[in-house]
């Protein structure tokens, strides 16, 4: 296994060979990380998760208690998920078929908060900066900076990336009421007018 400098891993955890953990991580009670997998520098792994062979966790990531990450999802730097939250690979899974060459790709993007509870269904991209609300049921794509409740999740807002409502004004322009950090909204969704990313 190859754990690197720095990081902690509490001895109820199974780290495979073949797995990295990147420097500064903490991998807690009960995790299980499997072979080929990568978990960048100054990740948390709360109690209890579970990340599937060759799955990519960027820097920065925390995944709080319970949380699994199957073959085929991949994590940008700096992605929140919440407790309980679920990814799914398979679109149509059967316990008599083996369909791991039918593994979907999810990717969550930079920055990205995936509340309690939600669910994402396997092939969606979720990105930066995208919130998805506890209990969600994420069915297709998250644009950047979007808000997105309900089942199945359905747009209610956009946010900043340091997690407040932005509110537009008629020439699709909004400020972060906490850094002053400029948005506009058109057609395409939401970009950083100050280059942010």
């Amino acid at each position: 296994m190859g754990v690197a400098e720095g990081a902690f891993v509490d001895p109820t955890s199974v780290i495979d060979d073949g797995a990295i953990i990147g420097a500064g991580s903490r991998v807690w009670h009960f995790c299980h990380v499997m072979a080929d997998a990568v978990v960048g520098a100054d990740c948390v792994l709360g109690q209890n998760c579970f990340v599937g062979r060759g799955v990519e966790l960027g820097n920065g990531v925390k995944l709080q208690n319970n949380v699994s990450v199957y073959e085929g999802v991949e994590l940008g730097d700096f992605v929140f998920v919440g407790p309980s939250a679920v990814f799914t690979n398979v679109k149509n899974p059967r316990a008599n078929l083996d369909r791991r060459t039918e593994f979907r790709r999810t990717r969550v993007g930079r920055g990205a908060t995936i509340g309690a509870n939600a669910t994402i269904l396997p092939g969606v991209e979720i990105g930066e900066y995208a919130f998805v609300g506890a209990g969600a049921t994420v069915t297709s794509d998250v644009p950047s900076y979007a808000v997105v409740v309900g089942v199945p999740a359905a747009l209610s807002g956009w946010m900043s990336r340091s997690g407040d409502p932005l509110e537009f004004d008629s020439a699709g322009v909004a400020s972060c009421p906490r850094t002053g950090e400029r948005y506009r909204c058109d057609a395409r969704g939401v970009v950083s007018i100050d280059g942010a990313g």
